[in-house]
């Protein structure tokens, strides 16, 4: 008897089927719950939530990335460059007109950010004054090392953020 013939056929075919959805839901999951990885964004930030405001964001220069999660019903979150200066948080954001979260970011000002692991609830806005620009700028350059002097960037953005 050969089982790849008739009902035992079906059979196999209907376990890979099974075996490959379930794998599938799986890294969906880990993408939704583990990433933004990389490049990559994801889904709903874990960590440690931390209900009190925060009036010296300097620890966001402590580590190299943040993660900024927005949406309402359904989050996006991305990696992105945070920089302090003078207790105050900086977001920034190189060519990010039409990018998912910052078209978000911009509808819905409510969002959740990621520092060493800790998650704070914040409200984040797009930061247009020149003057405010180049402090942000100039705290980005001091926090990566680079020229305090070299000029900012066309397109690129900085969004305050803020404990709510």
């Amino acid at each position: 008897m050969n089982p790849f013939n008739g009902d035992s056929q079906g059979a196999i075919f209907g376990t890979l089927l099974t075996i490959l959805g379930s794998v599938a839901v799986v890294a969906g999951l880990g993408y939704f719950f583990y990433c933004p990885c990389e490049r990559i964004p994801g889904g709903w930030l874990l960590g440690e939530n931390v209900t009190g405001p925060v009036s010296d964001w300097s620890v966001a220069n402590d580590v190299p990335l943040c993660q900024i999660q927005v949406g309402s019903w359904l989050p996006h979150s991305v990696n992105l460059n945070c920089m302090s200066t003078g207790g105050k948080l900086y977001l920034s954001c190189a060519r990010c007109d039409g990018k998912t979260w910052s078209t978000v970011a911009l509808e819905i000002p409510e969002a959740r950010i990621r520092i060493a692991d800790k998650i704070y609830p914040v409200k984040i806005s797009r930061v247009k004054d020149a003057q405010t620009l180049d402090e942000a700028w100039t705290a980005r350059a001091a926090k990566l090392g680079q020229s305090l002097d070299t000029p900012r960037a066309d397109g690129w953005w900085s969004f305050r953020v803020e404990s709510r």
